[in-house]
């Protein structure tokens, strides 16, 4: 009989392990908005979740790509030119009217051309509510 409890009691320790482990939320690795908690966080501590930040990973910029926020993506041996389009549903940004040019702004040799600039619209909720951004 003691057996029987202990295999009881030991089934019934892990079922509720596994309900407890598959209830309690995991951390996510993925923020679309990493922008957004870049520019309000206070004393460069780290974003958490990171985000899709890995640069070189497949899913950069795939997300910004899909809702059509970046329309392309232009690349010449001495320029990257990055198209935006900011009047795209949920966008949370607009343009400044201009592009910016970074001399350099890929590696040594290679600029970076972000067309139109594009900034926080203060009328989002999270960049009203931006310290940093007031």
């Amino acid at each position: 009989m003691r057996s029987w409890s202990s295999r009881f009691a030991s089934v019934v320790t892990v079922v509720l392990l596994l309900t407890v482990n598959l209830a309690i939320p995991q951390p996510a690795e993925g923020s679309i908005h990493e922008i957004i908690a870049a520019m309000c966080r206070s004393g460069g501590e780290e974003v958490r979740p990171p985000g899709q930040n890995k640069v070189n990973s497949n899913s950069f910029l795939r997300a910004l790509q899909a809702t059509g926020f970046i329309t392309s993506i232009d690349a010449t041996p001495t320029q990257v030119t990055i198209n935006f389009d900011p009047t795209v549903p949920n966008s949370k940004f607009m343009s400044a009217g201009f592009d910016l040019f970074i001399p350099d702004g890929i590696e040594p040799g290679v600029d970076l051309l972000l067309s139109p600039l594009v900034i926080p619209d203060p009328r989002f909720p999270a960049h009203e509510a931006c310290r940093n951004l007031r």
